[in-house]
């Protein structure tokens, strides 16, 4: 089977757009770009890629940037990528793979998400997103900012990730412009925007309205449990902020009450007894975070080294404190193997030689 597939390249201001187009280019029949105000080369750049790149004036809204980039598709299927967006060569073949073999009921294709990175290049952070979307006026963009298009229909999971591989700093102050603009106009936002919303006050340090706009949406019935967990990690780091300790930890616990506890949670609940001293209660709770089920197609962001190298790692130090250095320098080993080109692991070996 021959997938027709198109790729839309989402370009704004600036972009790196040469880098993802080289990534894509021999992998997909159709490239559109979408340029909503870059003010370099992109447009020559990408236009010795395809010759359909399309202008569109840029008004503080991602859906409607996506859904008019889809507009323009002809092919079977979409899939998007930003402009720092690749996709790595380990990627590729596994991409080609799919495109071939993908069942022709299948509406969506769930990849990972690669936001960011350790030191070796490791993934340290992430999450599955809609990535290839059946070319169908059903399926729509949703959001002004951290757009989705709600999972639908038969969704395929593949074992394919696109690394976003940020260049530059960009405008850190957008998203919440964006969100205090529609504010301003009088939009109430829908409990996904609202999670967001308070994400982006908690980016900039305001834990006050933070916590405000969090905890009003932790009592809401609708919303994501993925989000509703991601809120209870939020709200308690600005509990701790604002130097309300007590209240941070009934925070985290509170996670719980949506589903499962989460390696991430566990590895914070477990942070706040080892600062406390209280190390036999933190022991258990990054033990909890070692045997954590994974789930990552759950929705939520995940944070792969809470599953293991974290809790190994911290488990060495509650140890080391407690007295027990055979038990401490078993665990560091075994966060070594892990990660062995870790600081803080060599340190620890250089430590227990000494």
């Amino acid at each position: 089977m021959h997938l027709p597939l198109f790729i839309i390249l989402y370009l704004m201001f600036l972009v790196k757009s040469s880098i993802t187009s080289d990534s894509v280019a021999e992998l997909v029949d159709e490239i559109i770009v979408v340029d909503t105000g870059s003010a370099d080369r992109t447009v020559e750049i990408v236009s010795g890629y395809t010759q359909k790149v399309y202008s569109y004036l840029w008004e503080d809204d991602f859906s409607a940037a996506r859904n008019y980039s889809f507009s323009k598709a002809s092919m079977d299927y979409c899939m998007w990528m930003d402009a720092d967006d690749i996709l790595e060569e380990t990627e590729r073949d596994k991409f080609l793979q799919l495109k071939q073999s993908l069942p022709s009921d299948t509406d969506m294709v769930m990849m990972k998400y690669n936001t960011a990175f350790d030191e070796a290049g490791k993934p340290s952070f992430s999450y599955y997103r809609e990535r290839w979307i059946r070319n169908s006026a059903g399926y729509k963009w949703i959001g002004a900012v951290h757009e989705v298009i709600p999972p639908t229909g038969r969704i395929l999971y593949a074992d394919i990730a696109v690394s976003h591989r940020k260049m530059g700093a960009g405008d850190p102050d957008r998203n919440l412009r964006i969100y205090r603009k529609l504010i301003e106009a009088g939009t109430t936002l829908e409990p996904r925007q609202q999670y967001y919303y308070g994400r982006e006050l908690y980016y900039h340090e305001q834990y006050e309205e933070a916590v405000s706009v969090l905890e009003g949406f932790l009592l809401l019935t609708e919303g994501w449990v993925e989000n509703k967990i991601e809120a209870c990690s939020i709200c308690a780091d600005c509990y701790r902020h604002l130097g309300q300790e007590q209240t941070a930890l009934t925070t985290l616990l509170r996670s719980m009450s949506y589903d499962l506890p989460r390696a991430e949670l566990c590895c914070e609940i477990g942070k706040y007894f080892l600062e406390h001293g209280n190390y036999p209660v933190a022991i258990y709770w990054y033990e909890a975070a070692l045997n954590a089920p994974e789930n990552d197609r759950a929705g939520g962001f995940v944070l792969p080294d809470c599953h293991d190298y974290v809790p190994l790692l911290q488990l060495c130090v509650c140890y080391d404190k407690l007295g027990d250095r055979h038990k401490a320098k078993e665990y560091n080993e075994r966060a070594g193997v892990c990660k062995p080109y870790s600081e803080a692991y060599l340190y620890n070996k250089r430590y227990f030689n000494s």
